[in-house]
């Protein structure tokens, strides 16, 4: 093998581990994020406090997706199409983005008991996880990737309808400016559905144009 080709496989396999680092970080802080959500609705941790931590927590993936977008920049090649990667990452900063919002209009809106979207959020979780799957594969078990991100698309279908029931369970049983900020709240953890999906999208697609 000669020493530029040797160098450009280190090289590519450094810039590649960078990407995946980045990526990986972005998904621990939106899972710090979810679980921050979830303690609160079921809880465990004042609103109040929630959304200060959340800050934090949105700050540290705000950091990650500046390194995921900075080592795009400087990247000769990627693990997959830096498009790609490019709306897998802006597709993880909308779930936290989002996971923010709810917590902050949980807050604002002074809705203490929201026991009833924890299933919400456990899928959540589980999309997320799928994603972490997903991107630790991209290095290790790049032909893995679709099937690990297929956990992140299903979950998003699993929050629509318990999105769904929700909204009926609301307008039967609620009334008034209570039924409409509980509505929002569960409007919020619907939009984060389907941006697990369209995560799963993008590093779904990025697998399939590089092995097919």
């Amino acid at each position: 093998m000669s020493a530029v080709r040797r160098f450009l496989r280190v090289a590519s396999g450094r810039i590649d581990g960078a990407l995946v680092s980045a990526l990986s970080g972005q998904l621990r802080a939106a899972q710090q994020g979810a679980d921050l959500a979830a303690a609160m609705t079921v809880g465990g941790l004042e609103a109040s406090e929630a959304r200060e931590r959340m800050r934090l927590t949105e700050h540290r993936g705000d950091l990650e997706r500046g390194r995921l977008v900075g080592g795009l920049g400087r990247a000769l090649v990627t693990p997959v199409d830096r498009e790609d990667l490019f709306r897998l990452s802006r597709s993880i900063d909308d779930v936290l983005d989002t996971l923010r919002d709810f917590v902050r209009e949980s807050d604002l809106f002074g809705v203490r008991e929201q026991g009833e979207l924890a299933p919400m959020l456990d899928q959540i979780r589980v999309g997320l996880s799928g994603l972490t799957d997903a991107v630790d594969d991209l290095v290790a078990k790049p032909d893995r990737v679709a099937e690990s991100a297929l956990a992140a698309k299903k979950a998003g279908g699993v929050i629509r309808r318990l999105y769904e029931g929700e909204v009926a369970r609301i307008f039967q049983d609620e009334s008034g400016a209570h039924a409409l900020r509980k509505y929002e709240l569960a409007r919020r953890l619907d939009e984060v559905g389907r941006q697990l999906s369209q995560a799963s999208d993008a590093i779904a697609d990025g697998a399939m144009k590089r092995w097919h």
